[in-house]
């Protein structure tokens, strides 16, 4: 089946995501700086949260750009990242206002594991309905950026308990990784050109 209605939705789907994540802003309830700095944390990790949708949504549309269909798990692993991708910003807001403290920091880090999680599965599935000698499974071949990145959310998960903040870097620097997107795709995609 054609992926065009599964590229349109889950634009739409991470669309509403972001515009969901800005709505959670709380306007300072006086006109001074230091209101205005109360809000820095909520910010950053209002920036983090989008830079993290952000390289889901950059490298969903370069794997779909190098996949020729789909079928019917790959639409529901499709879902299930979305599922997990919707839930950033209540996560966001959460450790936003509690960024200092163990649980919204492992949460956070929970829903990012299980983003990464959803993420591979559907990279899985395409791989294995496109074939090993696709343009998708070439590119991609083991994941170990993937791969990696889901262990190093693990870590800042056994870490929230006792250094929330170390937590909040290994978030930090896994979106770092990824801020420049995957060439892996674009590369393979241009030699079979």
């Amino acid at each position: 089946m054609g992926k065009g209605r599964l590229e349109a939705f889950s634009d739409g789907v991470i669309a509403i995501i972001i515009t969901i994540m800005v709505l959670e802003f709380k306007v300072p309830e006086e006109a001074t700086l230091p209101a205005l700095l109360e809000l820095l944390p909520h910010v950053l990790i209002y920036a983090l949260s989008f830079i993290y949708v952000g390289i889901y949504w950059n490298n969903h549309h370069h794997m779909f750009h190098a996949a020729k269909s789909v079928n019917g798990a790959i639409l529901w692993a499709n879902l299930h990242l979305l599922f997990w991708l919707s839930l950033i910003p209540f996560a966001s807001a959460w450790m936003g206002s509690h960024y200092r403290e163990s649980l919204p920091v492992g949460v956070y880090g929970g829903l990012l594991f299980m983003c990464g999680f959803a993420y591979s599965i559907l990279v899985r599935l395409l791989m294995q309905h496109e074939g090993p000698g696709s343009v998708l499974a070439k590119a991609i071949g083991a994941d170990r950026k993937g791969n990696a990145s889901v262990v190093a959310y693990a870590l800042a998960i056994l870490a929230s308990p006792f250094q929330p903040l170390v937590s909040l870097a290994i978030y930090a620097l896994v979106a770092l990784a990824w801020f420049v997107p995957d060439r892996r795709i674009e590369k393979a995609l241009d030699i079979n050109r």
